[in-house]
């Protein structure tokens, strides 16, 4: 005949199961914790890593069209690079281009303009 469980080994026995499952559920909290962390480190690592990238990258495309436009003040031609299989940069130096002025009237005689070429259509 087996033995009956008093109450206290029941729970007692109960609570061990329990906390196995616990200490389980924990396990994979603390886990997912975790790889969320790896996760957020690395996301700003790899920002940073293509920030200084880009930079590097940058500056050697500076550096590129400062020496093409060098080579075209000593004399070289375009075409002449080109035969040479210099290409032009793929970045060109940004030139500032100079704003032409428009008169500030300029807008409102067109408008005028266009009002009185328009046929009417008052009866």
């Amino acid at each position: 005949m087996a033995t009956q469980l008093t109450p206290e080994e029941a729970i007692e026995r109960a609570r061990r199961l329990q906390d196995d499952r616990l200490t389980a559920v924990r396990t994979v909290a603390e886990a997912r914790q975790s790889l969320s962390d790896v996760r957020d480190e690395t996301a700003r690592e790899l920002a940073d890593l293509q920030a200084r990238i880009a930079e590097r990258i940058a500056t050697a495309e500076r550096e590129d069209v400062r020496a093409y436009s060098a080579a075209l003040s000593a004399g070289w031609s375009a075409d002449e690079l080109r035969k040479i299989r210099f290409a032009e940069p793929d970045k060109k130096a940004r030139t500032r281009r100079r704003s032409t002025r428009k008169p500030a009237s300029s807008s409102a005689p067109a408008a005028a303009d266009d009002a009185s070429s328009e046929p009417s259509t008052e009866g």
